[in-house]
């Protein structure tokens, strides 16, 4: 479980003080010292599951100890701001034949006025090769995923240098390979301990730009993100029938922030929304805080390459398999991890998305939408698009009022959503109104 000690907040940098300040963030991230860490890893001969616990050079547990030394070296840097913690659960499965302990790494750069709120960057510590049990043989992992687990270190170097009004969490997860138990044991502890989630950014692959269709691109990645809530109940879905929702999950709006992200501070990357839970008929660490109930999505490359995922690493009929450094553009991984980075630090500035939206305007000529203030917030933003547009295209601000009349803008033709806007202009997410859009848990779903 997660038992993180109370802590004051320690002096650190200035906040960021405008947006503008999120470009100066994309140049700090490093591709050199992401190349480093992921040679570091892949340096660890195997990270699988089942793999050496007890050597300090070779195995998983060699590896989640340097991650956690590397945490500490970061709030070395900035005044102990890192709150750093392991968790762990011995689990058995399918993939796990025998109790196996499962351990992550978390760090947590404590918020200074809202710290109750979290917004969460994840990547996987495990790799394995052909076979799933095998935890013997070299397993590199370059790109799955010491490229996501390299981009959750640099972005706590680079944003551990700032402080903001939420918490930022940055989170190693293992056992993904083998029935993403890591990401299901951080849910099940934040789900205990109350957290306010407001999004987990789940980093799996974000290196390769040699797709196994022959494709090289280093200017677009992917996020993917769920439809309906995974614990949506059926009065909630009920009324989504009725009033929509199918597109405007949390978790989808939280996609869209990442696009205008990527659309207004990296103009050399295009972000490809994709409106599935994952890859077809695959899975990620995203996954367990969706059925959870808290937004989540998967950010990674567009272009993937199967002889390097899964594999054990050889050369057959010509074909060299296997997750190796080879296959790793670092350049292209510092360019995502810089996606995550601004996207977090945009978030953790704005204050927390409108509590409580709701729509009105059935058989009217206007559209009346209706919210809860939230702390920090000075104004609101209310925004309406297409029902077929898949960002939002229309927008308007209306100051610091709980609820806002969109005259002769009709409630059937168009989708709506609310944003919270601080003093710095920092604005959060889209919250499409009524459970189907509710940013935080629904009061159906326990919390």
């Amino acid at each position: 479980m997660l038992n993180f000690l109370a802590v004051s907040v320690v002096a650190q940098s200035a906040p960021l003080s405008r947006p503008d300040d999120l470009a100066a963030l994309v140049g700090a991230v490093s591709a050199a010292r992401i190349e480093a860490d992921i040679r570091r890893l892949v340096g660890f001969g195997t990270r699988h599951t089942l793999s050496d616990t007890t050597s300090d050079v070779r195995g998983i547990g060699a590896a989640r100890r340097w991650i956690e030394s590397e945490f500490r070296r970061i709030s070395a840097t900035c005044g102990d701001c890192l709150e750093v913690v392991t968790q762990s659960e011995v689990v058995q499965g399918e993939r796990i034949p025998v109790p196996t302990e499962v351990v992550n790494v978390i760090a947590v750069l404590r918020g200074r006025s809202d710290p109750d709120r979290y917004v969460i960057m994840s990547g996987d510590i495990d790799s394995r090769v052909s076979d799933p049990l095998d935890g013997e043989s070299d397993s590199p992992g370059a790109n799955d995923n010491a490229s996501g687990m390299a981009g959750v270190l640099e972005a706590a170097r680079v944003l551990s240098a700032h402080s903001f009004p939420a918490s930022i969490v940055f989170a190693g997860l293992s056992g993904e390979e083998q029935g993403l138990y890591g990401g299901r044991i951080m849910a099940d502890a934040i789900r205990a301990a109350g957290w306010q989630v407001e999004a987990v950014l789940n980093n799996d692959m974000i290196g390769n730009i040699e797709g196994v269709n022959g494709v090289i691109d280093n200017t677009t990645a992917r996020v993917f993100s769920e439809g309906t809530r995974a614990t949506e109940t059926p009065a909630e879905a009920r009324l989504r029938r009725f009033t929509g929702g199918e597109v405007d999950s949390a978790s989808r709006n939280v996609a869209r922030f990442v696009d205008a992200m990527a659309d207004a501070y990296l103009p050399n990357l295009d972000v490809m929304m994709i409106y599935r839970l994952d890859r077809f008929g695959r899975g990620g660490h995203h996954r367990p805080f969706n059925e959870a109930g808290y937004p989540a999505v998967r950010i990674m490359e567009t272009n993937e390459n199967y002889h390097r995922q899964h594999q054990d690493v050889r050369v057959e009929d010509g074909i060299r398999y296997g997750d190796v450094i080879e296959g790793v553009n670092f350049d292209y991984a510092a360019k995502l991890t810089a996606l995550n980075v601004i996207t977090l630090a945009a978030m953790a500035s704005a204050p927390a998305p409108p509590a409580d939206v709701a729509i009105e305007g059935a058989v009217e000529p206007s559209t009346r939408l209706k919210w809860t203030r939230v702390p920090g917030a000075v104004g609101y933003c209310v925004h309406w698009r297409l029902t077929t547009s898949p960002v939002w295209t229309h927008k308007r601000w209306v100051g610091d009022v709980t609820e806002a009349l969109l005259e002769n803008i009709v409630i059937d033709n168009y989708f709506f959503g609310v944003s919270s806007v601080s003093a710095a202009a920092f604005e959060s997410p889209v919250v499409f109104p009524g459970p189907a859009g509710a940013m935080g848990l629904p009061v159906s779903s326990g919390n």
